[in-house]
């Protein structure tokens, strides 16, 4: 029996004609599709009356997910069923490439880079003309530099309410994890420089070289570490004491034996005496140098018994 894609509301629809046509749709394929990729039927799905979809597996590497479809009807009672077409649709698992993206829509904010130039925009709705434009160039040309701008275009109400909204949700507005940690906000900072024009009253830039929004535009309700204006108990500084310098201390150095007086001990004469090692005589002449120096002492301060 042919399984069937179709709920037990749509049963009536069921056309046995179309239901047994397996093989017809099957003949379809093989004409069209490549050797090979054609797998086990998978059912049939009634899109109409006496209009039905026979679906098989694509076995191709290429089309993991994907199904062949191949789409049959009959005319009334007609006990004959036609192909209409035959198509290879993704399934649920499909693995389909991305929506189409118009070439001029592609480049985001980000990916220009250095030496990368772009077209001008002539309709661009971020800007709009410096000044009222008269249609004599001559008198346009000359209402730009009398207004001193400079420039033909400046940012429209729609470009400073993008920017706006693009600054005050970014890493310079008062939802950023440094300003929310802030005890203190912008607009009582000595370093915050307001903008000029429109966005002066929301917005300005920070000119703290140990804020981490250094040259950033920021808003007034921002905030950082750095604000001039706070303050934190410094520590105690730990007292260490007066240095102590000893200059009759001694230090007992290890003198290793030579190869000659490998079976001997080190410290050993010919006759078999014993003689101080050599540390022991370094520091029995420091102390004794230290006992002269001492005596030297009391006999100038007169102390000496």
């Amino acid at each position: 029996m042919v399984p069937t894609l179709t709920s037990k509301r749509d049963a009536a629809k069921q056309d046995a004609v179309l239901l047994a046509a397996v093989d017809l749709a099957r003949a379809s394929l093989e004409e069209v599709a490549e050797p090979g990729t054609i797998g086990a039927h998978s059912g049939m799905e009634m899109l109409a009356e006496r209009l039905a979809m026979h679906w098989f597996e694509c076995t191709s590497p290429g089309y993991h997910g994907w199904r062949w479809g191949v789409s049959v009807t009959r005319v009334p009672r007609a006990k004959v069923a036609t192909v209409c077409e035959t198509n290879l649709l993704p399934g649920p698992e499909a693995v389909l490439a991305p929506e189409w993206l118009p070439y001029a829509d592609r480049l985001a904010p980000g990916d220009l880079g250095a030496g990368d130039v772009l077209p001008r925009r002539p309709d661009d709705p971020n800007l709009e003309a410096g000044f009222e434009a008269t249609g004599d160039e001559d008198v346009d040309q000359m209402a730009i530099v009398e207004l001193g701008l400079g420039r033909p275009r400046v940012l429209s109400p729609e470009g400073r309410e993008a920017a706006a909204t693009r600054w005050y949700a970014g890493e310079g507005g008062p939802k950023a994890e440094v300003a929310l940690k802030a005890t203190a906000r912008c607009s009582t900072c000595g370093y915050f420089v307001p903008m000029a024009g429109a966005l002066r009253a929301v917005f300005g830039v920070c000119a703290n070289e140990w804020s981490p929004s250094d040259g950033r535009v920021v808003s007034l309700d921002h905030g950082c570490g750095a604000h001039s204006e706070t303050d934190v108990e410094l520590p105690e500084a730990t007292p260490i004491g007066t240095p102590i310098v000893d200059e009759f201390a001694v230090d007992l150095e290890q003198v290793p034996p030579t190869d000659g007086d490998a079976t001997a001990p080190a410290d050993s004469t010919e006759d078999g005496a014993r003689e101080p090692a050599p540390e022991v005589v370094h520091s029995i002449q420091g102390e004794a140098a230290g006992e002269e120096a001492v005596e030297r002492t009391a006999e100038v301060t007169g102390e000496r018994d």
